[in-house]
Formats: structure tokens, C-alpha cells, sequence
């Protein structure tokens, strides 16, 4: 058992709180145990100048940790005068995984930018933010079939993340902070419902990989990333029903 209680091959609690904040397009509130992510979806009307008069959509993201997220105080990028390494990476990660959920020729020349603020940070926050910003980005979707503003519905495929890692050898599903820095391997997958895989980040600490660990950390994400996937099909099925659009999963 782990010091929250769970079995190694156990996700912590998931919940999807949605239209958290009125104003965006899309919005919610994702909590995987102590790790707390919002994730607001806003719809501009234009698009990057590469993709102009191109009649193809576009998807870009940002991502922030609240000076208190953790529990020292961290100064916020704008103070610093330049956004960190981590936050950088963290936000193209994003982009790259909510694009390939979706045909962004059906958007027309739109930018769907998606927001991920870090409320409360206990391991896992870019695979937290990833989950819950797929189920915004479909209730701003929603939002504009209801306006009837779209030639099709653009969602092709579900995805969502998950984090993983060795820890003293055993294999663990969902890394807490404390289990995230005790960890020999961390790894998170990016994988689509369909079963495809849109990103794998791994990093061995100590000692190196071998093939069998790897295989093992990676059947582990799986299982989780199907707990993933019905959480959010949970919320977005009713939505998606009463608007006659293809339920997730069919």
C-alpha cells in the first residue's frame, strides 16, 4: 500500500467539475487527489498567420502554477520576466496532445486557446491538466455546434494523460510529489482512446531502463488511461447526447 492508501496500480480520485467559471467557452475544474487544475477554453475568431485563408483551425495552450500551488512559494513568470523551461514545455505538450483529438479542418479559421492554471500541485499536474483541458476544449465544441457555427463535429478521438514510475523498484500508477521525487523512472503517456499513443516521456534517474520495466510501466499507464476515459465520458455523454452528437466511445 502507498501512503494514500492505494494499490500500486491504482489512479487516485478523479473528478471533472464542469462550467467552473462562467465567462470561457469551455470550462473545468479537474482534481486527481490533491492535484488541482483549471482549464478554461476561449474561441478567437483568427488564426495564426501561417493557417490564413487556409480554412483550417488551430489549437494552442498555456500553462501556470499559482504562486502557492506548492508548498513554497513560487515567484510567477511575469515577475521573472521570461516563462520557465518547465512551463514552456509543459504548454506545447499540451497543444500537441488536444490537436491530435481533433480534425482542426472542421474549425474553420478559429484558435481554440486553452488555458491550464495549476491551483494546487501534488504530482502529475501536466497529465492532470491534459485530461481535464480535453473536456473543455468539448464543451467550447458544444458551445459553437449550438451556434451552429461548424461545417462538422471536429472531435475524432479521445485523449487524456497519465503518469507513472518505479519507485524503489515497484511499479506505480498516478505518482503523488513525494513518490514523484523518490522515483527511479518517471514516465507519463499521452494516448487516445482509439488506442494510439501521442506522447511518451521517460526518464530513468538512477540506473537505466530496462525493456521489461519499460513494458510493465507502460501496460500500468494503459490501465490508467482507460480510467481516464470513462471519468470523462461520465460528464460529456449527457452533453454530447443532448445535442445529438456521437457520445465518446461509440
Amino acid at each position: 500500500m502507498r501512503g494514500d492508501g492505494r494499490t500500486f496500480d491504482q489512479p487516485r480520485p478523479l473528478s471533472l467539475t464542469l462550467d467552473f467559471v462562467k465567462y470561457p467557452e469551455g470550462s473545468v475544474l479537474v482534481r486527481a487527489g490533491d492535484t488541482v487544475v483549471l482549464c478554461n477554453v476561449t474561441v478567437e475568431g483568427r488564426v495564426p498567420p501561417f493557417l490564413r485563408d487556409t480554412g483550417e483551425g488551430w489549437l494552442t495552450s498555456e500553462y501556470a502554477m499559482l504562486p502557492r500551488a506548492t508548498e513554497e512559494r513560487t515567484p510567477r513568470d511575469v515577475v521573472k520576466g521570461s516563462l520557465s523551461g518547465r512551463s514552456a514545455e509543459i504548454q506545447r505538450l499540451i497543444g500537441r496532445s488536444l490537436r491530435a483529438a481533433l480534425d482542426l479542418g472542421l474549425l474553420g479559421e478559429r484558435t481554440l486557446v486553452v488555458d491550464c492554471d495549476v491551483l494546487q500541485a501534488d504530482g502529475s499536474t501536466r497529465t492532470t491538466s491534459i485530461t481535464g483541458a480535453f473536456v473543455a476544449v468539448v464543451l467550447a465544441l458544444c458551445r459553437l455546434w449550438e451556434q451552429k457555427a461548424l461545417p462538422g463535429w471536429p472531435v475524432k478521438d479521445q485523449v487524456a494523460a497519465v503518469s507513472c514510475g518505479l519507485v524503489r523498484g515497484q511499479p506505480m500508477l498516478d505518482l503523488t510529489y513525494e513518490e514523484d521525487s523518490q522515483a527511479d523512472v518517471d514516465l507519463n503517456l499521452v494516448g487516445t482512446a482509439r488506442g494510439g499513443i501521442v506522447e511518451i516521456q521517460g526518464t530513468a534517474e538512477r540506473e537505466p531502463l530496462r525493456r521489461s520495466q519499460l513494458d510493465a510501466l507502460l501496460d500500468l499507464a494503459e490501465q490508467g488511461l482507460q480510467k481516464a476515459f470513462a471519468a470523462q465520458r461520465a460528464v460529456l455523454n449527457p452533453r454530447l447526447e443532448k445535442l445529438k452528437l456521437p457520445p465518446l466511445g461509440a
